[in-house]
Order: structure tokens, then C-alpha cells, then sequence
């Protein structure tokens, strides 16, 4: 009877396994470093916005407090964007002819809100709430990173699942006393744990509730 395959069919069909099953993890390899790159997670970008805002030269050099702009981060889900006429609080009276404050003018001349780019966003499937975080001693640091170094604001922590769960598995190494959550530059101290530790037990924060699916997940 004729032999249907050469001798070599089998060390053929070996190579192709292989060389299939090693084009199947690289890929899946590539993929998984694309999806944690900065690339892909938005890290250190800073995106266009319709006025090139300055958190450096407002939070930093005029020393404007988080909460004259953003008034809902103490007890609300989301922190809040200025309305135009707290902007022309102040740019009404200085800076009133700049051409970098055009759009801000057109807004208030037409009612119409200015339309600012997030840079921090979480998908509409993950549940998170600026206020319960604040209250319980998270600093804004945390999430944000030095906002008052920033000229233009960009993205510092890829926000992630992975990163949240670092936080709600081990939320005492977040956990600030309430005079340094507004601290842009806050180091934790070398005894952190326990503080934080004592802070977790006064809020009643129980890590165990926290890695639930349930808890970010609704």
C-alpha cells in the first residue's frame, strides 16, 4: 500500500502546533501589555480643552482651594466642573480683554456651558463617589497626582481595576488625616499603617466589604 504522508508529516504538524500555540500567547501577551501601557490607558496625556486651564498657576501659585471649582468632591458622586460664572468671578474683573478667555466670555454671553474634556473617566459600568472617598479620608493626590505642579491637567494613574483594588484591599495605606487630604504634596509617615489603620476602624471601613464585586459594581 502507498504511503499517504512523508516521514517528515509528523515533525511538520509538530512545528505548526507549535508555531501556532507561540503566535496565540504572543499575541495574547502584546495585547495585555498594550492594554496596561500609557498608550492605551491615557497616562501623562493632557488633552485639548477649549480653554488651556492652568491648575499650576490657579491651585498652585494663587493657592485657590479643590472646592471653589469643584464644590461637589465633599459629598457628592462626582467632584463637579465650574460653572462660566465662577470663572468670570474673578475674570471679569482681571484679565477681561485676554483672547485665551474668549470662550469663556461666549459662554457667559451665551448661557451655554463651556465643554470640558475629561481626563480621569471611569467606564458607566464601575461605581465611584467622589464624596465617600473624601469623607473618609482619601486625598485627592491619591487619584489625581500633584494637580498643583500641573500647567495642563493630565491623567497620572491608569485607573484601572487593579488600581482601585490596591487601595480597597489595603485602604489604610490611603487613609489621610482630614487636614492633609487637600495636601497635593502628602507623603505618607513612617508609621502610616497604624494611623491609617485607626482611621479605617473610626470610619468603619472593613476591607473585606470593600474587595466585594457589589461594592463598585451595581
Amino acid at each position: 500500500m502507498t504511503q499517504l504522508f512523508r516521514p517528515a508529516a509528523d515533525t511538520i504538524l509538530r512545528f505548526a502546533f507549535l508555531v501556532g500555540a507561540g503566535t496565540m500567547i504572543g499575541g495574547l501577551t502584546i495585547a495585555g501589555g498594550l492594554w496596561t501601557s500609557d498608550y492605551a490607558s491615557g497616562v501623562g496625556v493632557a488633552p485639548a480643552q477649549p480653554v488651556p486651564f492652568s491648575h499650576q498657576h490657579h491651585a498652585g501659585e494663587l493657592g485657590i482651594d479643590c472646592r471653589y471649582c469643584h464644590t461637589g468632591v465633599e459629598t457628592s458622586a462626582s467632584a463637579g466642573l465650574p460653572p462660566t460664572y465662577t470663572c468670570m468671578s474673578c475674570h471679569s474683573q482681571i484679565w477681561t480683554g485676554a483672547g485665551m478667555l474668549g470662550p469663556v466670555r461666549e459662554s457667559l454671553a451665551r448661557g451655554e456651558p463651556l465643554r470640558w474634556r475629561r481626563v480621569n473617566d471611569l467606564p458607566d459600568y464601575a461605581y465611584f463617589h467622589h464624596g465617600a472617598h473624601v469623607s473618609k479620608g482619601v486625598g485627592c493626590s491619591s487619584c489625581h497626582g500633584d494637580v498643583t505642579s500641573m500647567n495642563l491637567t493630565r491623567k497620572v494613574e491608569t485607573l484601572h481595576m487593579s488600581f482601585c483594588l490596591g487601595c480597597h484591599r489595603e485602604p489604610e495605606q490611603a487613609l489621610r488625616a482630614p487636614g492633609d487630604i487637600w495636601d497635593m504634596r502628602w507623603t505618607p509617615p513612617s508609621d502610616q499603617a497604624q494611623q491609617g489603620a485607626l482611621r479605617a476602624q473610626h470610619h468603619g471601613i472593613d476591607a473585606a466589604r470593600l474587595d466585594n464585586c457589589s461594592t463598585c459594581h451595581r
